[in-house]
């Protein structure tokens, strides 16, 4: 079998989690993506909203079987010596489409090929075959390390997805942490971090103030979280708007790198959006504002597929007026901006 070698890797991923503008919510997962040739093979993809098998909240008995699986020290789950490479977010359940492939061996070799989109027992290459992706060939030695650093314990840096939320508003607190619950994000609210022990601190990956905190206990709690040597991302209070503290948190748990992700650029200003993404991709982009009342107001201004590069969305005037916010998403990460004047 003729294939050119390709580099093989891991690295953390996550697929972004949220309150929807219809009032849906879509749930936050974290796993570990397969990068083939430096860059996310799930990009190559278009815009698939799928996970791989490796996925952070799965029991660890099953995902060291995962683990095996792709490393062929078990039989293949599906006919034909295929795998599944990418699942359904939600359940994982084969009928709502996964991306499979056959992963074999030649030689020291492993050879990763034939991939389709499966909803059924078989797949129907000629039908549903991704023709433009692979074969990829694949050095044992670094294939091997690669995925038997997951089983010797390595972290795959996919840990730490709780949150402290510090305000004096408990309602709305209580409210984002149920919000956050929701979609498989732990959520604690506090006063204050005072007694708070190091290694409760250290459960944390982000921490996110309201906007009745002051700069003084902001800063304690930045002194309380160095002395407990971890680091977290801070979120400063934005409206009060539930799905908007959604989006900035989600965002602030992204911690893979920048050349790693779809979107990697929003600024909001006179009238129009600047968004950036790194391969095809289908961009949400949803405007919150606040009136003089205080009532939220919450309009969906563009919904569509963009190709790599920067491109200028022009907006409602009206949806983006006096205290207003932009949130763009696409299936893996999620951006905020407040409206520029």
């Amino acid at each position: 079998m003729s294939a050119a070698y390709a580099t093989f890797g891991l690295a953390p991923a996550m697929r972004a989690g949220g309150v929807l503008a219809d009032g849906a919510y879509q749930v936050h997962r974290d796993f570990v993506d397969f990068i083939v040739d430096g860059r996310p093979l799930l990009f190559r993809l278009s815009d698939l909203d799928a996970v791989s098998p490796l996925a952070a909240d799965v029991p660890p008995a099953i995902f060291t079987e995962q683990v095996r699986a792709l490393l062929l020290e078990a039989e293949a789950p599906l006919p034909d010596g295929r795998y599944v490479v990418y699942g359904c977010p939600e359940c994982a359940d084969l009928g709502c489409g996964a991306v499979t492939a056959v992963i074999e061996r030649d030689g020291d070799d492993y050879v990763w090929r034939d991939f389709a989109w499966q909803t059924e027992e078989r797949a129907d290459l000629e039908l549903n075959g991704y023709h433009g992706i692979g074969p990829f060939r694949f050095h044992g030695e670094e294939y091997r390390s690669a995925l038997r650093s997951l089983l010797d314990g390595a972290d795959p840096g996919t840990t730490r997805r709780r949150v402290l939320l510090i305000g004096a508003r408990v309602s709305l607190l209580a409210k984002l942490a149920a919000a956050l619950r929701t979609i498989g994000i732990g959520a604690d609210i506090a006063h204050d971090t005072d007694q708070v022990p190091d290694e409760e601190l250290r459960r944390y990956g982000a921490v996110a103030f309201g906007r009745a905190v002051g700069p003084e206990a902001r800063a304690a709690v930045r002194r309380a979280f160095e002395r407990a040597g971890v680091e977290v991302t801070y979120v400063d209070g934005l409206a009060p708007i539930v799905p908007l503290l959604v989006a900035r948190i989600e965002h602030a748990l992204d911690h893979s790198p920048v050349e790693r992700r779809r979107l990697t650029r929003l600024a909001a200003a006179d009238g129009e959006a600047d968004v950036e993404v790194t391969s095809p991709c289908r961009v949400v982009l949803t405007a919150y504002r606040l009136d003089r009342l205080h009532r939220t107001h919450t309009h969906e201004l563009f919904d569509g597929v963009l190709a790599p590069g920067r491109h200028r969305i022009p907006l409602d005037a009206k949806a983006v007026k006096g205290e207003s916010f932009l949130v763009a998403r696409t299936t893996g990460s999620v951006l905020v901006e407040a409206m520029g004047r």
